[in-house]
């Protein structure tokens, strides 16, 4: 929109100019033209008492060599034969007199045609004539005797132009002074424009990416006023909505602690079997997990819109407690259990409860859609370069996947007893969240293999939702 207000000012400003320049450089150029000829006329003027007084040859010579444009040789005087013939027996100076038609004398260096004198003559008013290197200015002066005199004074092609070129120069340069100065002026208009433009889609974008506390400064032309408004209208109604969102979750929360703590009772009273003991360490566990979604919602509430959970977890903390728990059921199941990678630190951009959530759904799916006994293997490997990635594999050696590209959508099950399909949707959304994707395949055990990528610079790419999933077949 910025270069668009320019190329228009810009064409505005052109024609402006074009439409004031040319006929002020024509008229520049008339007004040279006729201050070359006035000057011409005064030139013929002066020699007016001359011939009032006399017709004498040597007189009139003496007169016009006084004249500045005489001196230089511009001015001749074309006189009447009657009035001059005994000059003309008197004559001895070829080089500044010769005899014209009929008789007539002329003074000086005559360069018009005799037929545009005799005209001049006979019309008795002055008249300009076009000749080679100039103009010639015929001025009729009346003499004695009643007859009409001619003096024809030289006006130079150079006189005629004098200061036109430099006058177009001016015009030329005051033109392109407008114009430069018209688009820098269309230019910081633009910017003005602009930059409320630039600032609301950056806006819109940073919203869209989770920075709920963004705002627009309500600035500029009025619909982009109206169009910030607008849109903080809207950023509020978000953060409201997130925060009822929370509420709910918090409420819900609470109100599933009472059951929790009748089954945490009865869990109690069932004795020190395998199978109470499991059950005790289900129940803890989804105490636990309803005490952190209270906690979370309270933390959220607490923070500033916009600003969300910080920070990142260590993956291989995460799979050893999460391992310590599904070891003890796959123990009980006889699965052989298999974890590598684990040993040191492993940090991922992801807060600790969705790496949790994320690995204790894809562990839930092996114990719920493979056979008693089929092992499964967790593996965490550094992406080349090291400092880029950080994939999680977890894979087993069951039936396998047989859509893969329905497992990854959300609310798609296989169809066997409880699966809802969420689980997987679970994964994926962790891992776009860091700009990384999940991979569903075949494993080495026989059985599916989910691979996991966490970017550990996620926060400067991150994935479009729906687009980070990805399907790899080993065969």
């Amino acid at each position: 929109m910025r270069w668009a207000l320019v190329k228009v000012c810009l064409a505005v400003t052109v024609m402006v100019v074009v439409a004031f320049a040319i006929p002020l450089a024509l008229v520049v150029k008339e007004t040279a033209r006729d201050r070359a000829f006035s000057h011409a006329e005064r030139q013929a003027s002066t020699l007016g008492p001359a011939l009032a007084i006399t017709t004498d040859r040597q007189e009139l010579k003496r007169a016009v060599a006084s004249t500045q444009s005489g001196a230089d040789g511009r001015i001749a005087v074309h006189v009447p034969a009657p009035a001059q013939q005994d000059d003309v027996a008197r004559s001895t100076d070829a080089a500044s007199t010769r005899s014209g038609p009929e008789g007539e004398v002329q003074v000086g260096h005559p360069r018009a045609a005799d037929a545009e004198v005799r005209a001049a003559q006979r019309l008795g008013r002055a008249d300009n004539v076009k000749v080679p290197g100039g103009y010639v200015l015929l001025q009729p002066t009346a003499v004695t005797g009643g007859k009409v005199a001619v003096v024809e004074v030289f006006v130079p092609d150079e006189d005629v132009n004098s200061g036109v070129a430099a006058s177009w120069a001016v015009l030329a340069g005051v033109g392109v002074a407008l114009v430069l100065g018209s688009v820098a002026v269309a230019d910081r208009l633009g910017t003005k424009m602009v930059r409320p433009a630039e600032r609301l889609a950056q806006a819109a974008h940073g919203l869209g990416e989770g920075k709920l506390g963004v705002r627009v400064p309500v600035e500029g032309p009025r619909e982009l006023r109206s169009a910030a408004a607008a849109f903080n209208s809207m950023a509020d109604q978000v953060v409201q909505l997130l925060e009822s969102e929370r509420e709910l979750a918090a409420d819900l929360s609470h109100r599933l602690r009472t059951p929790l703590t009748v089954l945490r009772l009865n869990a109690a009273s069932l004795g020190e079997s395998d199978t109470a003991e499991q059950t005790r360490e289900a129940v803890a566990t989804l105490e636990n997990e309803v005490d952190r979604i209270i906690r979370t919602a309270r933390e959220q509430r607490a923070q500033s819109p916009g600003t969300g959970p910080q920070g990142g977890a260590d993956l291989a903390e995460v799979v050893r407690e999460r391992m310590g728990f599904w070891s003890a059921l796959a123990e009980d199941e006889g699965r052989e259990v298999r974890v590598a990678g684990a040993e040191g630190p492993v940090p991922v951009p992801v807060p600790r409860g969705e790496l949790s959530a994320a690995l204790d759904a894809m562990l839930g799916n092996v114990f719920r859609h493979t056979p008693e006994g089929s092992a499964f293997a967790v593996d965490i490997h550094q992406a080349q370069p090291a400092s880029d990635a950080v994939i999680l594999l977890v894979s087993d050696a069951g039936p396998g996947i047989p859509d893969p590209d329905d497992a990854l959508r959300r609310g798609v099950g296989d169809g066997s007893p409880g699966s809802t399909g969420l689980g997987l949707d679970i994964v994926r959304r962790v891992a776009e969240s860091t700009g990384g994707d999940v991979r569903v395949g075949d494993s080495v055990l026989g059985g599916a293999e989910i691979s996991v990528r966490f970017r550990l610079h996620g926060s400067e790419e991150r994935a479009e939702p729906g687009r980070g999933r990805r399907v790899r077949h080993r065969r």
